[in-house]
């Protein structure tokens, strides 16, 4: 394989970096209009990216998009698009643009909105009242149970919402919260003010053997036997907690052996990564549940807006995802800088950086 190192287009940039721009002032670069100009990157009307402020030059621009050109980048990401196996190390495929498509006629796509359908049944159903807990109560708190990707972005899009007067509309008096840490602190902090006759539990693995994810459905699961032990339940106990408890995950087996009824279950598929999973049921689950499969299904929207603009925009300066991904390169490998600052100045994104993490 070769390295960056060794391909021309680098060398060059490396070049021109060292013998030119690393001598400019930030100040001195930011007088060239024309220059400023190139490095401002709409999305639609309601964006626009600013790379004003690297230390990049016009001519250092054009050597950076040759970077592009070499590794054929428009290549690869159509083979993402696709579904080629392009993570090498896990031999899967990285198809999570799949997830978020509306148009599809295979048979992958079909899959998709097949659990896309039965999230907003069940959502709608748990919403509106139709489904119940054991005692006949409305479910208004909703506990998600995961870890690293699989909650972390669905925690970002629900606070990125929560203060918007659409989402506090949306959220139709539902409670949502996260739990993450195997620390009994935190299983105290999301659990002890709950109304157990008015929780649902989401656990969220894809294997249903992660052990963190799992210590912590374990304690839920008695929390809520516990419960209902107190109040004298005995002959249907079973029955009681699997009327608090879901899942989403791919092991079937697993889950009817935890007390899960099948019904309850929402999968996804093996290339769905961590990071990328929060437009699969590992997000839409519980976002759909605390503000409605509508407001999701434009999320969903928007996402799929970003992967037809990432896939069409063959121009790498017209691109916004190829423009932060290369500069990410620039100010790495050419540029040596080893941090990057995430700052949103905007509180309902405060859970933004972890997420990016």
């Amino acid at each position: 394989m070769t390295t960056f190192d060794q391909l021309d287009s680098v060398k060059a940039l490396r070049q021109h970096f060292e013998t030119s721009t690393s001598k400019k002032h930030l100040r001195d670069l930011l007088q060239d209009e024309k220059r400023n100009e190139r490095l401002m990157v709409p999305y639609h009307d309601s964006a626009l990216l600013d790379f004003t402020h690297v230390k990049i030059d016009s001519e250092g621009l054009d050597l950076l998009t040759k970077v592009a050109d070499e590794v054929k980048l428009n290549e690869k990401i159509a083979q993402m698009f696709n579904g080629d196996i392009i993570n090498k190390t896990e031999k899967r495929q990285v198809w999570h643009v799949k997830l978020r498509e509306f148009d599809g006629q295979d048979a992958m796509s079909k899959d998709i909105a097949h659990v896309r359908e039965r999230i907003q049944k069940f959502s709608d159903s748990v919403r509106s009242g139709s489904t119940l807990g054991f005692t006949h109560k409305k479910l208004t708190t909703v506990v998600a149970i995961g870890i690293g990707g699989s909650y972390l972005g669905p925690e970002f899009v629900y606070e990125a919402l929560r203060g918007s007067s659409e989402g506090r509309a949306a959220s139709n008096g539902i409670k949502l919260k996260f739990l993450a840490n195997v620390d009994p602190i935190d299983f105290e902090r999301a659990c002890s003010d709950i109304d157990v006759e008015q929780t649902l539990f989401i656990i969220v693995s894809k294997t249903f053997t992660t052990a963190e994810t799992m210590l912590n459905a374990r304690q839920a699961r008695e929390h809520i036997k516990a419960y209902y032990e107190s109040k004298g339940v005995t002959t249907k106990l079973d029955e009681a907690v699997a009327s608090h408890l879901c899942a989403v995950s791919t092991n079937l087996e697993a889950t009817k052996a935890f007390g899960i009824r099948d019904e309850n279950v929402f999968g996804f598929w093996d290339w769905v990564g961590g990071r990328f999973s929060v437009s699969s049921a590992v997000g839409v689950l519980p976002l759909s549940l605390q503000y409605g499969f509508n407001v999701v299904e434009q999320f969903l929207r928007g996402l799929n807006d970003c992967d037809k603009h990432f896939i069409e925009r063959k121009n790498a300066c017209e691109n916004v995802p190829v423009m932060l991904g290369l500069i990410g390169f620039y100010n790495t490998h050419i540029c040596d800088f080893n941090s990057r600052a995430l700052l949103p100045y905007c509180q309902a994104l405060l859970r933004f950086p972890a997420h990016i993490q």
